[in-house]
């Protein structure tokens, strides 16, 4: 007779669905039904140990991953998408998957290494006003000043305590995304090489965690919100107020080096001369379809400019690599207690599992300085 495992089926869901396989591909792989593995997961079946094992390797995770529930999963309404409003379902639920995988890990981390205080705060929003004060307040609370362009907004993020990383795989429909967790989590999509739309991005996901906390945000309303946010903090009013060209007709030599100078879209500072009523409903209308026919809805001139490198995560690849002198192991000792394997680190991490390092005997809490 064979033994029984613990199998808990929905840790075996959640490796399923963070690798965004179907019930029929995770059945196929070890040689059983979709409707067995649709049983397992529901606990109407047990599993033995040939069975959670062989579902370990195919989801790249150790068995006791998958007879361990995780504490706390990411539950939609803590996660804040931008991309598509009508992205399948199985896209959402692979990212809050990862995200789940990835805040457990996180915790890990903490336990182990000093990483930044936690520091956004919450400033909830109804009107434009309240918004751009928002955008106000958080680079005042930064220490960003507000007459100049930010240097780093994956500085800002990170020194603000999230954890900032990229999905490779992540499908087209979600451009970022984050999570309002005790420690916040924000992910973007790899595809998307813009340096100005990376700022974009992470000031927006910055706009939500600071003025949706609590809330089910992918609705026009909140979206809209998280734009004006993402503008307003990125070029601050009395900013757009001192150096957007004036004029009746639409200056893009000016234009363009204001891009250069606040690592923005041309398309977001119109936007904010707009927002601010420096641009006339006709002249906003003007400037996209300028845009439109000249082939730079996406992809704009100067977005490869040497000046325009993309931002890189710093502190996710250094407290993984700091994990080394708190444990030998490293980073493997981090995937053993989380019960993962290569495939699914990498997918989770972006990395790949450091070889075993030579015995290091090292302290037990490595502090981050700000950077």
């Amino acid at each position: 007779m064979r033994a029984k495992s613990n199998l808990v089926g929905e840790q075996l869901r959640l490796a399923r669905l963070a690798h965004g396989r179907s019930l029929e591909e995770v059945g196929e792989a070890v040689g059983a039904t979709r409707q067995f593995i649709h049983q397992l997961e529901t606990g109407a079946k047990s599993s033995s140990e040939e069975m959670t094992a062989a579902l370990a390797d195919v989801l790249g995770v150790q068995p006791d991953f998958l007879c361990h529930a995780i504490p706390s999963t990411v539950r939609p309404e803590q996660c804040h998408f931008r991309g598509q409003a009508n992205r399948p379902a199985s896209v959402t639920s692979q990212v809050l998957a990862r995200g789940t995988i990835l805040d457990s890990l996180t915790t890990v981390l903490e336990r182990n290494l000093g990483l930044p205080k936690v520091n956004f705060p919450d400033i909830p929003v109804r009107t434009n006003e309240d918004i751009e004060s928002a955008a106000e307040e958080a680079r005042r609370i930064w220490e960003l000043g507000s007459a100049g362009p930010i240097t780093s907004m994956m500085r800002v993020a990170e020194n603000a305590g999230a954890i900032v990383t990229y999905f490779a795989d992540l499908s087209e429909r979600v451009d970022a995304f984050s999570m309002d967790r005790r420690r916040p989590i924000i992910v973007r999509s790899s595809l998307k090489g813009s340096l100005c739309r990376q700022r974009f991005d992470l000031a927006h996901e910055c706009g939500h965690l600071i003025m949706h906390r609590g809330l089910q945000t992918g609705d026009t309303i909140t979206e809209n919100q998280a734009h004006r946010f993402a503008g307003a903090f990125l070029f601050p009013r009395g900013a757009v107020l001192r150096e957007f060209p004036r004029g009746r007709s639409i200056d893009w030599r000016k234009l363009y080096a204001l891009k250069l100078r606040w690592k923005m879209s041309v398309r977001a500072i119109i936007r904010r001369g707009y927002d601010l009523g420096l641009l006339s409903p006709a002249q906003y209308r003007t400037a996209n379809i300028h845009l439109v026919k000249t082939g730079q809805s996406k992809v704009e001139k100067y977005d490869d400019d040497p000046t325009m490198m993309v931002e890189q995560p710093e502190l996710l690849p250094d407290a993984l690599e700091a994990m080394t002198h708190v444990n030998h192991l490293g980073a493997r000792a981090l995937a053993e207690e989380l019960g993962l394997s290569d495939a699914m680190y990498k997918l989770i991490t972006g990395t790949e599992l450091p070889v075993i390092p030579p015995s290091y005997s090292g302290g037990s809490v490595i502090r981050f300085p700000s950077k």
